[in-house]
């Protein structure tokens, strides 16, 4: 055991516990670090984290006992990233329908696609390349609006990796193949105003056990459970802000090319959107208003802005410290774009994450250069306290075919 008494002027980093149980986390500082806290400490030079049981336990700590130290050197170290919106642990080839858990026809607001997530997936560790140390998993449905509920995951690859389930009912609006928008937003304040209804007269008599449904809708009216709503046009958005007001519901928007046209009413509403900061082309009728400039213009106006990864995020989560990188070049602020995948899903999602600060899981990640660059990369990650691996079967793959061996060559050119 070694013991260091320093006082240091500055602080943060963070590390823990792996999340299946069979390792336990040992008791660790990072000192002589850069931490970008992701909170309201902001960045500090020649910094110290402590982390033990799996949380960070101190910073800027005039005296501390740690099984081990690492000195950052000057390096960067930030929260884990955390994901959201996509299937990662529930697909594995996108066109191997065996392998695609995140949908089902007759799925509806109590699927729960979480049952099937698979923690030894190979995309989690290509995943942790890019510093993703948690991610909010939703399914993508079926026939009905509402396509079941998102769950937050870390990616120790431990079997317990399911943080927390039921964290938002994802909800799918706006234009259709076939029929009419206003028949979907009605579909959705119909089943508000149902449940609502049905809880004030329950309230009278608690014998009837209620449905799993019951369960969830009262926890949407309650605003324990944000509506994570898939949406894009404009007016679709003013829409959704009356209902907020009207049901006091949570909503978080997702997709919401249009969200800069009414920036404002949004900021004011105090409603979380969710966008690729890389989606610059108009996809529909409904996102004409997509641009590169989005992600900066909504925090600028005050909106709480969240990155994720556009088209086929669970293969290419990876890329969100890219995109992020992207935002900021585009007008968001460097510390916005860190917030935006880290303190604030976690705020929105309610993960005990995303910031290094006491208390905190600890998630850390030390970085070899500025994140946002292209050549950077994680020299260590900590998911819970304990030491992770980035390396991925990409990378075992380069090994197989690289390396010198008397063994044959499995493909030769």
């Amino acid at each position: 055991m070694k013991k260091l008494s320093r006082s240091f002027s500055l602080s943060l980093v963070a590390a823990g516990l792996l999340a299946s149980g069979t390792v336990s986390a040992e008791s660790l500082a990072i000192i002589n670090a850069t931490l970008h806290t992701s909170s309201d400490q902001g960045v500090l030079e020649g910094a110290s984290i402590v982390m033990n049981d799996g949380k960070i336990t101190a910073i800027n700590p005039s005296d501390f006992k740690v099984d081990k130290v690492i000195d950052a050197q000057g390096q960067i170290v930030t929260p884990g990233f955390i994901a959201s919106v996509n299937q990662l642990g529930l697909v594995e080839v996108g066109a191997v329908a065996g392998s695609r858990d995140a949908g089902e026809d007759k799925a509806g607001i109590d699927f729960d696609a979480s049952l099937a997530f698979n923690p030894r997936s190979s995309l989690i560790a290509y995943a942790r390349k890019g510093g993703i140390t948690r991610d909010l998993i939703t399914p993508y449905g079926g026939d009905s609006i509402f396509a079941g509920l998102a769950s937050v995951v870390d990616l120790s690859g431990g079997f317990e990796s399911v943080n927390k389930k039921q964290a938002a009912l994802v909800v799918h609006l706006g234009e259709r193949s076939k029929g009419s928008r206003a028949f979907t937003l009605q579909t959705l304040i119909n089943k508000l105003d149902e449940h609502q209804t049905k809880a004030s007269k329950e309230a009278k008599k608690d014998d009837a056990k209620p449905s799993a449904e019951d369960t969830i809708m009262a926890k949407v009216l309650k605003g324990d459970m944000p509506l994570l709503i898939s949406v894009s046009r404009s007016a679709d958005i003013v829409e959704l802000i009356k209902v907020k007001q009207q049901f006091g519901v949570n909503i978080v928007l997702n997709g919401a090319q249009d969200a800069v046209v009414v920036k404002d009413r949004i900021a004011k509403a105090g409603i979380p959107v969710i966008i690729s900061a890389m989606d610059n082309l108009p996809g529909s009728f409904d996102s004409l208003h997509a641009s590169l400039n989005n992600a900066g213009i909504l925090e600028k106006a005050g909106v709480k802005v969240l990155l994720t990864v556009g088209g086929d995020a669970s293969h290419n989560v990876y890329q969100l410290r890219y995109d992020a990188g992207n935002a900021v070049s585009y007008g968001m602020s460097q510390q916005g774009a860190l917030k935006a995948m880290t303190s604030n899903v976690a705020d929105v999602f309610g993960i005990n994450a995303g910031s290094l600060e006491v208390g905190k899981a600890a998630d850390v990640v030390m970085w070899s250069n500025d994140p946002f660059e292209l050549s950077s990369h994680v020299n260590k990650m900590f998911i819970n306290g304990v030491e992770v691996s980035t390396e991925s079967r990409q990378d075992k793959l380069r090994e197989r075919y690289t390396t010198e061996s008397n063994m044959p060559r499995a493909y030769t050119k």
